[in-house]
């Protein structure tokens, strides 16, 4: 009964690695020109699913008390082809260049760029929780937040703004070149792989506490909460979408900002000081 029990998170795992390869062959089966915003919308909301399977195989691991390290490993094998290789996959697609072109070589530079940075950021933290796997102090530290963009958050970000891009409403609003829009893309990948393998601090969703001291406070999230999701994403999908997963890059960069230049004397965002930007060597 135990071993049944065990394969739960993994098949969890499993089918995120599913979303992803579907994702992957999906798109090597359009033909050049043949992506159009209903595939993509579809796509992306592919990629929401294996995100959610990515949170709740590790919290069904840890309520099951069956955490290890094969579930660990394929996890990060995981979130590599996932949300490593896919987005990659899915804004080369989307852009439908010419093979041997100028334009083809360079945006398939930076989705290398940003699948490489993905692969090493988990594989760095892969290094950092064998670390401090003995440490219970340190493992609570590290719940806080995270060191680099995690890669989930990334893939979002990228996607995101590739969906921006090529909608109906941002295209009717912007007066965007086509030259414009792939130099658009291609910042925002080697900018987002950067990221990733950065020192900067970028807080954990699992940690978030929101304070509520009345009930008036209660309903006024609760109709924050229904005027976002049924009137920004109802009504302006692409626009949500890119603002939410943006606006968790953009203001988790700005704390750190505020923590280096207020000198550390800022308290307040001591969890968000970038870690020293060294490379270890074992000998």
């Amino acid at each position: 009964m135990r071993r049944k029990v065990n394969f739960l998170p993994n098949i969890i795992t499993t089918f995120g690695l599913c979303c992803g390869l579907y994702i992957i062959f999906k798109m090597n089966m359009l033909g050049p020109g043949e992506m159009t915003r209903d595939i993509l919308i579809s796509t992306t909301g592919i990629l929401l699913l294996a995100a959610f399977a990515d949170l709740l195989d590790g919290a069904v691991a840890r309520v099951m008390k069956v955490e290890s390290e094969f579930g660990g490993l394929f996890d990060s094998m995981t979130d590599a082809v996932t949300f490593g290789v896919a987005p990659s996959v899915i804004i080369l697609k989307t852009l439908s260049l010419t093979p041997g072109t100028e334009w083809s070589y360079l945006m398939t530079t930076a989705a290398m760029i940003y699948s490489v940075c993905g692969v090493l950021r988990l594989v760095r933290f892969n290094v950092n929780s064998n670390k401090i796997a003995n440490d219970q102090e340190l493992r609570e530290a590290s719940k806080k937040n995270f060191t680099g963009l995690p890669i989930p958050a990334a893939a979002m970000a990228v996607v995101s703004g590739n969906q921006l891009l090529f909608s109906d409403e941002f295209i009717n609003i912007s007066t965007i070149t086509p030259l414009a829009h792939m130099w658009t893309l291609f910042s925002m990948m080697i900018l987002i792989g950067y990221f990733m393998v950065s020192q900067w601090k970028f807080p954990s969703l699992k940690t978030l506490r929101i304070k509520v001291t009345s009930f008036r406070q209660v309903f006024f999230i609760v109709v924050f909460t229904v005027f976002v999701v049924f009137y920004g994403f109802v009504q302006h999908l692409d626009f949500s979408f890119a603002f939410i997963a943006w606006g968790y890059v953009i203001v988790a960069w700005i704390l750190s900002i505020i923590r280096v230049i207020s000198g550390k004397r800022l308290k307040t965002l001591e969890d968000f000081e970038p870690e020293p930007d060294e490379i270890e060597e074992e000998q």
